[in-house]
């Protein structure tokens, strides 16, 4: 149990919201990041959790599923690439 204690920050005498803040407590920000982060690029149909990775033509941020195109495929990326290519 001593390996929690220490992981908790419970483990140094410097005062009980040191403590909480060098051990623990320091995680609370990098989740705040990383959650903001998310929420940040998520599809913006209402509910959905996935990752938006590609706009559509008004702008918005949707997630394969939603987009109205559909999902791209590889023989469409090829199409596409040797057209822009002029080949």
């Amino acid at each position: 149990m001593h390996w929690l204690s220490h992981w908790l920050g419970l483990d140094n005498a410097s005062g009980a919201i040191y403590l909480f803040w060098s051990g623990i407590g320091a995680d609370l920000g990098y989740l705040a990041i990383v959650g903001g982060l998310y929420r940040h690029r998520n599809c913006e149909i209402q509910g959905c959790p996935r990752l938006g990775r590609r706009t559509s033509a008004a702008g918005h941020l949707l997630c394969r599923k939603h987009h109205p195109d559909g999902p791209l495929t590889v023989e469409a990326a090829h199409a596409a690439h040797r057209k822009a290519a002029g080949s």
